[in-house]
């Protein structure tokens, strides 16, 4: 099984050492669908950003502190980790803004979560929720009006975006080449549809008192048993940060950047 134990102090010393950026180079956006409903979004370009090219596409959805109106808090985790390796991994990198009031996927995470028992996925069997629905509407959107290379379309996603990350490629399984997935969980029953579509890397703080661990290594090793390219790294010092040290591993660019669809 390939699963990876790694040391929080050592990785923050790496991520300490990387100086932030200006996040005003996410240009601020607003989607509008067919039907009216609009998702606020960041968007990032290459410098050197080139229409006759193609590029990566990174979609990433931000945990649940982050939702709001506001389209700049989405942003808080995760946007300084892409202006840090823009010039060696450029990729047109988009964070959408999930309203207040709504979640990635149809669940009170905060309620169901809050043991060591499975959250109820009851609600998100049948279809994906509203939101989620129109972040696939925008991504569709990216990936006809602007150079993207769709063999190198990745999702990232923490916490409830976690959460989200596994939704998204459940429901459009086709999609993604690579996820990384940060302190979240996966509905066991649709692991299937993504299993041999998709490579994932997993990560989980092991003291994570806000979402139990169980949940990453649950829906890890049902996409082991399904024999899906699938990593699991748990930091054993890390609670509900696993952003932290997961952002500091070197090798993680690399290993997105690597997989190609089909």
């Amino acid at each position: 099984m390939n699963i990876k134990i790694a040391n929080l102090a050592i990785t923050m010393l790496i991520s300490l050492a990387v100086n932030a950026q200006d996040r005003s180079m996410f240009d601020k956006n607003v989607f509008v669908n067919e039907v009216g409903d609009s998702l606020l979004y960041r968007i990032l370009y290459p410098e050197s950003y080139d229409e006759s090219k193609q590029y990566p596409l990174i979609l990433f959805l931000h945990g649940a502190g982050e939702r709001g109106n506001d389209n700049e808090k989405q942003l808080n985790n995760g946007a300084d980790f892409f202006l840090d390796h823009m010039d060696t991994y450029p990729a047109i990198v988009v964070f959408p803004q999930c309203p207040e009031e709504k979640y990635w996927i149809d669940l009170s995470i905060r309620k169901e979560l809050r043991g060591e028992g499975d959250p109820d996925f009851s609600q998100s069997i049948h279809s994906p929720s509203e939101v989620l629905s129109v972040v696939n509407e925008l991504v569709e959107d990216i990936i006809k009006s602007k150079a993207v290379n769709l063999d190198q379309v990745y999702i990232m996603g923490l916490s409830m975006g976690s959460f989200g990350t596994f939704e998204t490629l459940a429901r459009w399984p086709e999609k993604y080449a690579a996820a990384v997935a940060i302190c979240g969980g996966g509905n066991l029953q649709l692991a299937k549809n993504y299993a041999d579509n998709t490579s994932l890397w997993i990560t989980h703080g092991a003291k994570d008192d806000v979402v139990p661990p169980i949940l990453s290594k649950r829906i890890y090793e049902k996409l082991h048993e399904l024999g899906a390219d699938v990593t699991y790294t748990e930091f054993e010092n890390a609670n509900h940060n696993a952003w932290d040290p997961t952002f500091a591993m070197p090798e993680l660019l690399p290993w997105l950047f690597s997989k190609i669809k089909n």
